[in-house]
């Protein structure tokens, strides 16, 4: 029996890779091997390694990040969107995004995609504040506050806990609201 997959198929399971094993995880073997797919597979749909990791990372920044700003920016409520902000970041495969930090520390492509990712994230935060508050040294402020958080939260080699984080960014809303709040 023929599997047949697509392209985003052999994205997805490239970030399940990074996510399970790292970036020195990131394998054709073990790709082809979570697939259940032999390597001619594999090159059917890319040309070669550097083909498929290039489209992983641009998978990675259009999926994780351009749609889900896309759909972020069509909520017209700036403190639902910030709400539906959290939520997306919650929900990211922060393994995944960790192994993909340790890639764009070795690799010139990847760093470049995750500044895009990080700016990305950054301008949608900002942008949401900034419609909240008159201040924009607070928007950008709590912007930075978000990525870093983020991607602290990403990279600590504490046991993750989703609930902690939200718990977190929920104050972080709350000292907004209260900033608003003030005359």
């Amino acid at each position: 029996m023929t599997t047949v997959l697509s392209r985003d198929a052999y994205f997805e399971t490239g970030l399940a890779v990074l996510s399970d094993l790292g970036y020195g995880g990131l394998k054709l073997a073990e790709v082809c091997s979570r697939l259940r797919v032999t390597s001619g597979s594999f090159y059917h749909y890319f040309a070669n390694w550097a083909d498929y990791t290039e489209g992983l990372l641009a998978y990675w920044l259009e999926a994780r990040t351009l749609r889900a700003i896309e759909l972020l920016t069509s909520i017209n409520d700036p403190h639902e969107r910030l709400s539906t902000i959290i939520e997306v970041g919650l929900g990211l495969p922060h393994g995944a995004e960790r192994a993909i930090r340790t890639w764009s520390n070795l690799d010139d492509r990847a760093r470049q995609t995750q500044e895009m990712v990080d700016r990305k994230r950054y301008e949608v935060v900002f942008a949401s504040v900034a419609e909240l508050v008159d201040d924009r040294q607070l928007a950008h402020h709590f912007a930075n506050w978000s990525v870093f958080l983020l991607v602290g939260y990403e990279q600590t080699s504490l046991p993750q806990d989703r609930e902690a984080l939200r718990d977190i960014m929920m104050r972080l809303m709350r000292l907004l609201e209260e900033h608003r709040a003030v005359p």
